[in-house]
């Protein structure tokens, strides 16, 4: 092999420790013999992640929390620290401001907000009030896999009131919400967060039950670099609609996005991006006191999709009676009450086409409690945990971890971390059956002062999903948030070669 291919192998190596993906295609060179092994999972280098405003409520209290799973592998150098954006305009967003931009706030100070020690160990850090900045986050080395930082805000009044939570995300070119709402008793925003050095541009596109909305509003935003900007979604069309599927298309440069969705009865959360358009999907973690849950679904494509409904329930997959299929129309944003789908029991929703199979992507919006003492919650469909993921800011009380084996019985390691004010990590092992859901009082690390991460590592068997649910009820509402846990891309796989290096030596 020649030196040039050497040099490719080694650059794309980097590559993908870095970005998480390489492609690599060696050069036709006459006599070279190159075999491909099995590629190598190697710790990824760097990551960014990016957590959106939390709040325009002058009550609201924010906690911040960032975690590090340890990594086989890593060096012993790195670092992450979160830093505050510029904050775009908020007045009328999504109107002139949100197609010129706004204007780019300034930040008060360059100083990080939160900068982690130690892997394995959590920090935390807090803000209050409606004046607190989206956050941009990096980190490489020993501290890039896996890397976590939970966004947890409560709200004790007014339209959102309750707990609100999210994952900060990483940067991409394209998102999709299904269960937005532009109703009158809705307030829903999305936060676009821009982590470069260029600006990012952004189309915004809603699809109601009827589809495409028509809006010139929404087209060719400019997030400024190193800002973040949050898009009234009311301001983007003139028509009211209970259920509406967003799509954030980024035309150039690259954003995190998020949607907070505000109610004046109902409380609100974050709703995050649902998976990639996919046929079967799987949404987990439905509370087994939910006392409403509506499911949200949308096909991007012409083709009409149609789905059999089942819950993966703690004895196994079951068809909700009365809905036991949904129709979806091609590029029309389909809604189901499927009312209070867990009887009282742990629960996911499983989707999968009843013949052929057509993209689609969904939610969950998620209510508990009665009357106008009622918190709601989303779920996305999400990604399986894979290879591992993370959940920060559990406390002793008030964590659900909720897993689920949709196919095929699985076998799951839990690890509660050191607290972040000290506190011993443990381990304990789980089996999953095919098709159940299975609700977890997680470990909880000996001697726990502060809060702690969980990390979930399948072991066996078939993909497992998986939720967290947070809840603190305060004044007899019961507060809670559901973050799924996605596989958190700690590792990448990078090519391996035979290599002849005797070539070299002529």
């Amino acid at each position: 092999m020649n030196r040039t291919t050497l040099s490719l192998i080694a650059g794309a190596t980097a590559l993908a420790a870095v970005t998480g993906f390489a492609a690599l295609s060696a050069p036709d060179t006459p006599g070279a013999d190159t075999t491909a092994k099995a590629a190598a999972q190697l710790p990824v280098e760097r990551t960014s992640l990016l957590c959106p405003a939390p709040s325009m409520s002058d009550i609201a209290e924010t906690s911040y929390t960032s975690f590090t799973p340890v990594t086989k592998g890593t060096g012993s150098d790195g670092k992450a620290e979160l830093r505050a954006a510029a904050q775009e305009s908020k007045d009328g967003a999504g109107g002139d401001q949100g197609k010129a931009g706004g204007k780019t706030g300034e930040r008060k100070n360059n100083k990080p907000v939160l900068t982690p020690k130690e892997p394995g160990k959590p920090v935390t850090g807090d803000t209050s009030g409606a004046e607190a900045p989206a956050l941009v986050g990096t980190a490489d080395g020993r501290f890039a896999p896996g890397w976590t930082v939970q966004e947890t805000t409560e709200v004790a009044a007014g339209t959102g009131r309750g707990l609100q939570g999210v994952n900060c995300t990483a940067p991409d070119t394209s998102f999709w919400f299904p269960g937005a709402s532009t109703a009158p008793d809705r307030t829903d925003y999305v936060h676009l967060t821009n982590p470069d050095d260029s600006a990012a541009v952004v189309d915004i596109e809603l699809y109601g039950k009827d589809g495409t909305l028509k809006s010139t509003v929404g087209e060719g935003i400019t997030v400024q670099p190193h800002s973040s900007d949050p898009v009234l979604l009311s301001t983007l069309t003139d028509e009211q609609q209970t259920n509406l599927t967003v799509h954030v298309n980024v035309r150039s440069g690259r954003v995190g996005a998020a949607v907070q969705a505000l109610d004046d009865k109902l409380g609100g959360d974050w709703l995050t991006a649902s998976t990639d358009p996919s046929g079967s999907l799987v949404l987990p973690g439905i509370p087994k006191d939910a006392t409403s849950v509506r499911l949200v679904a949308f096909t991007p494509g012409d083709a009409d999709a149609d789905l059999k409904v089942r819950l993966a329930s703690p004895s196994g997959l079951i068809t909700p009676a009365g809905h036991e299929t949904v129709h979806v129309k091609g590029g029309m944003t389909t809604a189901v009450d499927l009312g209070d789908v867990t009887r009282g029991e742990a629960g996911s929703l499983v989707l999968t086409p009843t013949d052929r199979s057509v993209p689609l992507v969904a939610a969950l919006r998620v209510v508990r409690g009665k009357g106008d003492k009622q918190e709601t919650a989303f779920i996305p469909a999400t990604r399986p945990v894979g290879t591992r993921a993370t959940s920060a800011d559990n406390s002793a009380k008030g964590s659900t971890l909720s897993l689920t084996a949709p196919d095929r019985a699985a076998t799951v390691e839990v690890t509660a971390s050191a607290g972040s004010e000290g506190g011993t990590p443990v381990s304990k092992t789980y089996t999953i059956k095919a098709g159940t859901t299975q609700d977890i009082e997680p470990p909880v690390p000996s001697g726990l002062k502060g809060t702690y991460a969980l990390t979930v590592e399948p072991k066996s068997g078939g993909p497992v999903y998986g939720a967290r649910t947070l809840a603190a009820t305060e004044g007899g509402v019961p507060g809670f948030t559901v973050q799924t846990l996605p596989d958190d891309r700690g590792t990448v796989a990078v090519p391996e070669a035979d290599e002849d290096l005797s070539v070299l030596q002529k």
